[in-house]
């Protein structure tokens, strides 16, 4: 089989329809009312506030959400939580202003999740971390609007930081690995969830994380010969459809070439640009955005491919087909996400 037969110009495809998250419903007016439509709204705080003075409120900590009671799961607590170093965080970062004045939810970590941050960390406090390092992890509790407990689904919701938040619904409620403790804590310019964990970002950009994996050290030779590794590691966000070593092993075969330095001669360098942009999508697109049915997308190569969330492939404009790696999924970074493919695809 001729590389040339695979490598062709096939013009540009539109794309075929418009991601959209699913996590949050686009007006939130009724669910608000749904949760405590007898609350005057005027009486109401701003979320800067509850968080500075959350002792003297235990009203707004004493019923749990139904949500968090499903499965027997429940949380008690003598008295209210406190916030003390998630504000001295939001004063250092000079971002308490940002949460008392803008719509937002907020997923806030209580003092004793702080705490189990600070042991893992081996640092005293707040101001042992320095402000840029925790800038993106508040930003990362963030959600802009208002979103209650009763409109989240299973999947990935944006954080203000840029990157998502995974959440997952079964006897309770979590963010990532961190449990909701209090849900829907009602203020003036949002809602706030009481999380038992202080979340983390991703720190790595798709570059470094596809570096760090040795299944990936092929895409990531090809990537440095393309002289992609620029745009990748800073430019953004993208999403990348990457192939293992396994993946480029089979290439090989099938194309009849001998070992990578091959393949790489055989495409030269603008070859292979095109292939690997062929598996990278602008904006980040997590596998609970994808429809259940099969979806056209455009790649940044000027063509497209073909994606079936149901049975999780890929079909590429040769018609061939490439697997998912269920396990290998939404693997953050800095500026986009990997999904893991079990064949290379090809333009």
């Amino acid at each position: 089989m001729k590389i040339s037969d695979f490598i062709s110009a096939k013009g540009k495809i539109a794309l075929a329809s418009i991601f959209a998250l699913s996590l949050v419903a686009t007006s939130c007016s009724k669910e608000e009312n749904d949760i405590n439509p007898a609350e005057p709204q005027d009486d109401l705080m701003d979320i800067a506030a509850i968080l500075e003075n959350s002792e003297q409120y235990p009203e707004l900590f004493s019923e749990q959400d139904d949500m968090l009671k499903r499965g027997g799961k429940s949380y008690s607590y003598k008295r209210p939580p406190t916030f003390f170093n998630l504000t001295l965080a939001l004063i250092k970062t000079d971002l308490l202003s940002t949460v008392a004045r803008n719509q937002l939810t907020v997923l806030a970590p209580s003092d004793e999740a702080f705490q189990k941050l600070f042991k893992e960390l081996g640092v005293r406090g707040i101001r042992d971390i320095p402000a840029e390092t925790l800038k993106p992890i508040l930003l990362y509790h963030v959600i802009q609007g208002k979103v209650f407990s009763n409109q989240l689904k299973n999947g990935f919701v944006p954080t203000l930081n840029g990157a998502a938040v995974e959440v997952k619904l079964g006897t309770g409620v979590m963010f990532n690995d961190a449990n909701v403790v209090y849900a829907n804590i009602r203020a003036l310019n949002g809602v706030i969830h009481v999380i038992d964990k202080v979340l983390l970002p991703p720190t790595k950009n798709l570059v470094e994380v596809a570096a760090g994996n040795p299944a990936f050290s092929i895409l990531v030779a090809a990537v440095k010969f393309a002289g992609l590794d620029g745009v990748l590691a800073t430019g953004g966000p993208f999403t990348v459809f990457a192939p293992t070593n396994d993946a480029f092993a089979a290439l090989l075969g099938e194309l009849g070439l001998g070992s990578v330095d091959a393949l790489l001669n055989a495409l030269g360098k603008d070859g292979i640009t095109k292939v690997l942009l062929y598996h990278v999508v602008d904006g980040r697109i997590y596998s609970s955005d994808l429809p259940a049915s099969p979806l056209s997308v455009k790649t940044l190569n000027g063509g497209s491919f073909s994606v079936d969330a149901s049975r999780l492939t890929i079909t590429d404009a040769n018609k061939r087909a490439a697997g998912l790696i269920p396990s290998l999924l939404n693997i953050q970074a800095t500026n986009g996400v990997i999904h893991v493919i079990d064949r290379v695809i090809l333009p």
